[in-house]
């Protein structure tokens, strides 16, 4: 039976061990990491578009002209304070920047957004949704809601992942580790504003909805040492694996082993030193183990979208038990 050990496990990393396993299903869950796990990501984003007058003292966003004394306007449309003066009594602000909205919303799409596939669905399977047009769906328990809006500022402001704001509880908030993440530069007098929908998706389907990247897996290897004196021409560089870290001339432990390997670049072919190295120390595949390592984007946790990949499996072994239970029954 395949069993999994995890190797190491960080905010974003994960190695894992696969013990009686092979390669097609390493494979499976290789595809499944990258493409089909339910993963939250902002679909669409709607811009608005135009050019305020901002009020000084209480900072309302009044339509350009339209308040100003000289235009004919009563001042203030929240708090009836005199437009006289630009910089005194109000600032003018456009929505004009210099990156495309299509580039901004390529960028928005690709933050990580907080995922927990129990709290949502898709909306072709939300209870409140599925049975309307496509274009009518879309409601709490199916979308996130974000909103964004931010001046720029003299000699230019970075607007990051920071400046968007969730509609609801603190958890649908862009975790802190990415909030840096630059989404458009502004200056002096320009402005962005807009509204961003979030929904369930699969990577298979677009690169903003994988929850993964750099998934990749290889045999587990051991070491052995076949000529103790030729070996020494490693060990005396005093990189990270030394002579008692093999016990009997073996070394097992699968950190030890992936840090030998990138010592062994140092004795390698190109290096001056291959010759008289000569291969003294081996390198063997464990049959049916695997190491599988991946990273995260930050949308869910690495054992989130291990065991998630699993879950699907599971499903998707289990229809096509059924598909052929009913084919030969």
């Amino acid at each position: 039976m395949v069993s999994v050990d995890v190797i190491s496990e960080e905010d974003d990393m994960m190695t894992v061990l696969f013990k009686d396993s092979d390669r097609a299903l390493l494979n499976a869950v290789r595809r499944n990491l990258m493409g089909h796990i339910p993963k939250m990501a902002i679909d669409t984003v709607r811009f608005q578009m135009g050019t305020y007058d901002q009020c000084t003292k209480c900072e309302h966003l009044n339509p350009a002209g339209v308040a100003r004394r000289t235009a004919g306007g009563t001042g203030c449309m929240k708090c009836e304070a005199a437009f006289e003066k630009e910089g005194d009594d109000y600032v003018v602000w456009e929505t004009n920047y210099a990156i495309p909205d299509e580039m901004i919303a390529q960028r928005v799409a690709m933050i990580p957004i907080p995922t927990d596939p129990e709290a949502y669905y898709f909306e072709g399977d939300c209870p409140d949704c599925k049975d309307l047009v496509e274009e009518d769906r879309g409601c709490p328990t199916c979308n996130m809601i974000y909103t964004l809006r931010a001046f720029g500022a003299k000699g230019g402001k970075t607007i990051t992942a920071r400046d968007l704001t969730f509609l609801g509880d603190d958890s649908g908030n862009v975790p802190e580790a990415y909030r840096d993440i630059p989404i458009t530069v502004l200056h002096e007098g320009q402005m962005i504003e807009f509204w961003a929908t979030a929904r369930m998706g699969y990577g298979v389907n677009h690169a903003k909805w994988s929850p993964t990247a750099g998934v990749t897996f290889e045999p587990r290897q051991t070491a052995s040492i076949a000529n103790d004196k030729k070996a020494k021409t490693l060990f005396d560089m005093g990189l990270r694996v030394s002579k008692k870290d093999f016990k009997d001339g073996r070394l097992d432990d699968v950190s030890k082993v992936s840090a030998l390997k990138k010592d062994l670049h140092n004795v390698g072919a190109g290096t001056g030193m291959s010759e008289d190295f000569d291969d003294a120390i081996t390198l063997e595949n464990v049959e049916g183990e695997f190491l599988l390592s991946f990273e995260t984007d930050g949308s869910m946790t690495p054992k989130a979208a291990l065991n998630a990949s699993f879950s699907k499996l599971e499903q998707r072994f289990a229809s096509i038990k059924e598909d052929i239970e009913h084919v030969i029954g």
